[in-house]
C-alpha cells in the first residue's frame, strides 16, 4: 500500500489459463479469503471463467495494520494500481461483494480509472452511517452483531466463540447502560467501535472519510445492485440507484424476499452477479437478463415483476388515514373535531422489536398479534379489502403527537392483517424525535414527524386488512431511548414518556402507499 503496509490476496485462476493476462474480479474482505468466502468469491467464479484476485483488507487475516473500518479508499486505489501492474492481468477489472464488500466498491469506483468495468453490489451502500444510525437512533442489534463477528472471527476455532456471543447478546443489550457493550459482547475493548459510538452525526470527523455516497453519480463502471426487502441495507441501497439514476447511468436493480445474511441473497447475489460481470469483463451478456428491475412482490400471489426503473412508474400514491377509533380510511378526515389516541412508553420495559429487518435475522415476518396486545402499541386498520392492492414502492409516514417529554421514538410498521387476524409485517421504520430534528405545529406546538418507511413489494389480498402500527420503540433493533435527551449508550437515567397521536383535519396524520392497481 501507499505507507508500506502489505496486504494479503489469493488469486484464483483455471489452470489451464494461469499464464494468459486477461480481465480480473477484484474482491475486497474483511472477513478473510478461506473456507465460504474463497469459495464463493473464488472458486465458484473461477470455475466459470473469471479471474479472482480475493483481498483480505488493512488488519483483517494476515494482511498488515490496523482494521479502521469502512476507510476504503485510499488501500483501495492502491490494489487497483497494484492488479494493473500484474503480467497476468490485462483489459477491465470488475468487484463484487455484499455487506462490507460492497461498501470498498463504492471507496474506489467514481476515482478508479476506466478499466474498472464492473461493479455487482449486493446488500450494501455508499455509507454505512445511515445504517448505524437510522431515523437519529442506533441500530443496536446490528451493529453489536457485526461487532461480535469482527471481534471473534480470527480467534481460535471461530464459530465456536462467535455463536456462543451472539446468542447471549439479546442478554447483553438488555442492560439499561451500554457503556461498556464492546467489553460485555466480546470480552475486551474495541477501539474502532467506540470510535464510531462516539461520533452519532454523519458530519462527524469520523464519518467523513467513510462516506462515499457524494461520489456515486461519478461511477462510470455499469453497476447492478441486488438486496432483499428485509435487508438492513435497503433503504441506503436506493439512494445509491437514485443517484445513478440521476446521472442517467441506471444501474440493473433486483430485490428479492431476502434478509441480509439469508443463503437467497448470497445465491442470487453469485447467479447475477456472474452473468454480470462475464457480461462486462469477456464480453459475453447471454446470461444477463434484459429487466432493468427486478422485484419479487410477497404476500397474494406472490412472483417476481419487472419494471424499467425503481419506483415504478405505475404506482400512484395513495394515503390512508388514521382515525380516533382506531380506523384507517381511504378518505380523508372530514370537519370536525380532532382525535387522538394514548399509550405511554417505559424505557425500563422498552417495547420489543419483532421480526423486520436486522443483519442477522431468523424470520424477518412474523405474527404481530403479541405486540399489538401490548399497552404501549396502538393500531389503525382499513375494513377489509374489496380488491386485493399491490403496493411497489416507497412508503412514508406522517404522525403528529404530543408527548410529555420532547425527546422520543416513534416505530411505524405497515402489517397485512389475514382473515384469522394475523398481522403480518411488512415494512418499518424508526424515527428519533428531538428539539431541531422536527417541527412543531400549530397553536399546540403538535410535533409533526414525516419519516420513510422500508420500502414496499406487496400484494394484500382481498378480504385482508392493511394495518398501521404505532409505538415508540423496538428493542434491541434500536437502542432504546431514555427520554432524557442523553446519549443512548451512556444515559445514567431513563423518563417513561406519555405519547399522545393525533389524528383529525387539524392534525393530518397519514400512511402514503404506492399503489399500484387493483385487481
Amino acid at each position: 500500500m501507499d505507507d508500506g503496509v502489505v496486504l494479503l490476496a489469493d488469486r484464483w485462476v483455471a489452470e489451464a489459463a494461469r499464464e494468459v493476462p486477461q480481465p480480473t474480479v477484484l474482491v475486497r474482505s474483511c472477513y478473510g479469503r478461506g473456507q465460504f468466502f474463497g469459495v464463493l468469491h473464488g472458486r465458484l467464479l473461477a470455475e466459470r471463467g473469471l479471474q479472482v484476485v480475493l483481498q483480505s483488507v488493512r488488519g483483517t487475516f494476515g494482511s498488515e495494520g490496523r482494521f479502521s473500518p469502512f476507510e476504503e479508499r485510499p488501500d483501495g486505489l492502491a490494489t487497483l494500481r497494484w492488479l494493473r501492474a500484474q503480467p497476468w492481468h490485462a483489459g477491465p477489472i470488475g468487484m463484487t461483494g455484499e455487506s462490507y464488500l460492497g461498501l470498498v466498491q463504492w471507496a474506489v469506483a467514481a476515482d478508479a480509472d476506466d478499466d474498472l468495468a464492473a461493479l455487482v453490489i449486493q446488500g450494501s451502500a455508499s455509507q454505512f452511517h445511515g445504517q448505524s444510525y437510522p431515523g437519529g437512533s442506533m441500530s443496536l442489534e446490528t451493529s453489536a452483531q457485526w461487532l461480535v463477528m469482527i471481534a471473534t472471527q480470527e480467534r481460535r476455532l471461530a464459530p465456536l466463540p462467535m455463536a456462543f456471543a451472539l446468542r447471549r447478546l439479546r442478554s447483553v443489550l438488555s442492560a439499561a447502560s451500554l457503556h461498556d457493550l464492546d467489553r460485555r459482547a466480546t470480552g475486551g475493548e474495541v477501539a474502532w467501535f467506540r470510535e464510531g459510538l462516539a461520533s452519532p452525526e454523519r458530519e462527524d470527523a469520523y464519518w467523513v472519510p467513510r462516506d462515499f455516497s457524494a461520489g456515486v453519480a461519478k461511477v462510470k463502471a455499469r453497476v447492478q445492485m441486488v438486496t432483499g426487502w428485509y435487508d438492513a441495507f435497503t433503504p441506503w441501497q436506493l439512494e445509491d440507484y437514485a443517484a445513478l439514476q440521476r446521472a442517467g447511468r441506471p444501474p440493473q436493480l433486483i430485490i428479492g424476499p431476502w434478509t441480509h445474511t439469508q443463503e437467497g441473497l448470497s445465491a442470487a447475489g453469485v447467479r447475477e452477479g456472474l452473468a454480470w460481470l462475464r457480461g462486462h469483463l469477456l464480453g459475453d451478456p447471454r446470461l444477463i437478463d434484459t429487466a432493468r428491475v427486478r422485484v419479487f412482490v410477497t404476500g397474494d400471489r406472490a412472483g417476481w415483476r419487472a419494471f424499467e426503473r425503481w419506483p415504478p412508474d405505475e404506482n400512484a400514491g395513495r394515503r390512508l388515514w388514521p382515525a380516533g377509533d382506531g380506523g384507517l380510511a381511504w378518505d380523508p378526515p372530514a370537519a370536525g373535531p380532532d382525535a387522538s389516541i394514548r399509550y405511554r412508553y417505559d424505557p425500563a420495559n422498552p417495547t420489543p422489536s419483532v421480526g423486520g429487518p436486522v443483519m442477522i435475522s431468523g424470520k424477518p415476518v412474523r405474527d404481530n398479534r403479541r405486540l399489538e396486545a401490548r399497552a404501549d402499541v396502538i393500531t389503525f386498520t382499513t375494513p377489509p379489502l374489496a380488491v386485493a392492492l399491490e403496493a411497489i414502492g416507497l412508503v412514508r409516514v406522517q404522525l403528529y403527537a404530543q408527548a410529555s417529554e420532547p425527546y422520543f421514538d416513534l416505530f411505524a410498521r405497515v402489517c397485512d392483517v389475514d382473515p384469522g387476524g394475523a398481522s403480518w409485517n411488512v415494512c418499518d421504520a424508526l424515527a428519533s424525535v428531538a428539539p431541531g430534528r422536527f417541527e412543531r405545529s400549530g397553536e399546540d406546538g403538535a410535533w409533526r414527524v414525516q419519516f420513510d418507511l422500508w420500502p414496499i413489494g406487496h400484494r394484500f389480498a382481498a378480504g385482508n386488512r392493511i394495518r398501521l402500527q404505532v409505538s415508540s420503540g423496538a428493542h434491541p433493533r434500536y437502542v432504546r431511548n431514555p427520554g432524557t435527551g442523553e446519549n443512548p449508550l451512556l444515559a445514567s437515567t431513563q423518563r417513561a414518556v406519555d405519547v399522545e397521536i393525533l389524528c383529525g383535519p387539524r392534525h393530518p396524520s397519514s400512511l402514503e402507499l404506492p399503489i399500484i392497481a387493483p385487481g
